[in-house]
């Protein structure tokens, strides 16, 4: 990736002060608990963005080294390095950064970082927006969860660096009259280009779950759908979320009509059909699948496929 995002930022935030860099950073990525500290040199960042509501253009220079953790809330956020090195979601699905490399951050979790003596492009795209393409692109309802440990697709990088070069040209550019067209074109692309890179899937939820009282459950679901490839379960999600394990089975009960066990098994079950319709029946088998997804017993995995899907696994795989 060879555009230089912050060379003609709208604005910018250049300075020296720990206090001030901590603050900054906590705020832009709903982060808590960052830890800077000068490398070899002294410290030092600059900070840039350009762009609208749906689309915004970030540039990173930071001379030191930055660990914390951050959620990323009603966004979608692509990044790479152009210099330095780091590490997203550490202790979890860890991700190199490496430079020129477009990765995800993760969606509907909370992850850990930890990167050092860096130049950094970010791409975020309003996660409305971007729901609202992939409905009339891929025919998609709701959330997005992307699989961010899977990183990009090989093929489709070329077209990401031509959309997002693009994109770029169109949102630093002075506006003048006549290019709205081009420029929403341009913004659109750029969106439809991230979809096409990045493996995910999407989910729809109850109405009654996005009411603002219910901010914590769909904190949950989405939690589940970022980790349920982890060892998991009841406890381990009511914790990340601050309810108790009653809260939890009470909120799932009444506006999701299952219980978060029950969910979450079925969300198992439909990641374990992705993977079947998506293996070469000559090298793969329904056994291995069903062991990555948790289920330990082979002939209680078939039957309960069945009963959701109308098939046996097997027949998945063989087609």
């Amino acid at each position: 990736m060879t555009n230089d995002l912050r060379s003609v930022a709208r604005s910018e935030v250049v300075g020296r002060d720990v206090d001030e860099a901590r603050a900054l950073y906590e705020d832009a990525y709903n982060g808590r608990d960052f830890s800077i500290e000068p490398t070899e040199g002294p410290f030092a960042y600059r900070y840039t963005t350009s762009g609208d509501g749906e689309v915004t253009l970030h540039g990173n220079l930071f001379l030191g080294r930055v660990r914390g953790e951050i959620r990323t809330e009603g966004e979608y956020i692509v990044t790479w390095l152009t210099s330095g090195r780091g590490t997203l979601d550490v202790g979890g699905d860890e991700v190199a950064l490496e430079r020129g490399v477009p990765a995800i951050f993760p969606t509907g979790k909370t992850q850990r970082f930890d990167v050092q003596d860096h130049k950094q492009n970010l791409l975020h795209v309003d996660g409305a927006f971007l729901e609202r393409v992939a409905a009339e692109e891929e025919g998609a309802t709701g959330r997005l969860h992307f699989h961010h440990g899977a990183g990009p697709r090989p093929e489709a990088l070329p077209g990401w660096t031509a959309a997002v070069g693009q994109a770029a040209r169109a949102i630093l550019a002075p506006p003048a009259p006549g290019d709205e067209l081009a420029r929403a074109e341009a913004v659109r692309g750029v969106a439809v280009a991230l979809l096409r890179t990045f493996p995910h899937e999407s989910f729809a939820l109850p109405e009654a779950v996005l009411a603002p009282r219910n901010a914590r459950l769909r904190q949950a679901i989405e939690h589940m759908h970022a980790a349920a490839h982890l060892p998991l379960d009841t406890t381990a999600v009511a914790q990340e979320v601050g309810l108790t394990v009653r809260g939890l089975q009470q909120a799932f009960t009444r506006h999701v009509g299952v219980t978060p066990s029950e969910y979450l098994r079925g969300l198992r079950l439909d990641r374990a059909r992705v993977e079947l319709r998506r293996l070469d029946p000559a090298t793969a088998t329904v056994a291995d699948v069903a062991r990555r997804w948790g289920f330990g017993h082979l002939g209680r995995f078939a039957g309960a496929y069945a009963e959701r899907f109308g098939e046996y696994p097997s027949e998945t795989l063989a087609r």
